[in-house]
């Protein structure tokens, strides 16, 4: 992820190649965000192929592709909008993309001659539209502000929460947090997720110092809380999701970790609240 922070910032102002590329920017170089833009693209069709695969094992007729279009369709018309000339284009421009999706879905799953599933296969559309392409493009955002190093803090301070509640869990917990839907996880792991977060938060602004957005030790320390808390509720919102199809991982894609899905369930969440924390606190 280090190497992807520094290609996006190398990256930055230089000549965008071809006219069609310039046309399609509107400038002649490359945006703040290009590299991760590039690789959040190619994460979010895996993540809502993976999804597609979900919603099948529960017995919804999903298409990837379809799911894969949505999820994109997400993450392009949450970049796009916000860099129109004209504000009150913003919510237009992103309800005539879930109108698009909504349309894409019904079209595509109509074709069978049958109405048997349409509105659940469309609503998995729609959630891929959402839960993916909405929320991961909030990394994209912070990006278009912040350096993307800040980028980088915020999913290692993201992922640092389920490193302190995996092992805190394990050395000493003992009261479950929600037994029905994820029996591993315990109350100690949770408060020791936040407590780690808390501490990284803390360090993490400290290092701020040498970067553009600078941060209070507080301000990292709640930044921490709050990602904490947020990450693990986006991880029981995926066991949700695995757990009603009857699976334990979203796929094999990741040994050892599972599929692209179980890496992000807790950035997905945190994503949009580490975009308005900082806007709050550089306004502060």
């Amino acid at each position: 992820m280090a190497g992807l922070a520094w290609v996006d910032e190398w990256l930055e102002g230089r000549p965008a190649p071809g006219a069609a590329l310039q046309a399609l920017l509107g400038a002649e170089t490359l945006p703040p965000g290009s590299a991760i833009f590039f690789i959040l693209v190619i994460v979010s069709a895996m993540a809502a192929a993976e999804l597609a695969a979900i919603l099948r094992a529960n017995n919804i007729t999903a298409s990837t592709w379809v799911t894969c279009v949505s999820a994109l369709f997400g993450l392009c018309a949450a970049v796009a909008a916000p860099s129109t000339r004209h504000a009150e284009l913003i919510a237009p421009l992103l309800a005539t993309a879930v109108v698009l999706v909504l349309l894409l879905s019904v079209v595509y799953y109509t074709r069978r001659r049958t109405v048997d599933g349409v509105v659940a296969a469309t609503g998995g559309a729609l959630l891929a539209f959402v839960y993916i392409g909405i929320l991961i493009s909030f990394l994209l955002m912070i990006r278009q502000h912040h350096s993307a190093w800040v980028v980088l803090g915020v999913l290692l301070l993201t992922k640092s929460c389920d490193i302190g509640a995996y092992f805190t869990g394990r050395a000493i917990g003992r009261r479950k947090l929600i037994v029905w839907l994820s029996p591993g996880k315990t109350w100690e792991g949770f408060f020791g997720g936040i407590a780690l977060a808390m501490l990284l938060g803390a360090v993490a602004a400290w290092l701020t110092q040498w970067t553009e957005t600078t941060l209070a030790l507080w301000q990292g320390a709640l930044a921490g809380a709050v990602f904490a808390v947020l990450g693990q509720a986006g991880d029981l919102i995926a066991s949700l999701l695995k757990r009603d199809a009857g699976i334990k991982d979203s796929s094999r894609a990741l040994p050892g970790f599972g599929g692209v899905l179980d890496v992000l369930d807790s950035p997905l969440l945190v994503a949009p609240a580490a975009y308005w924390l900082l806007l709050a606190f550089m306004r502060g």
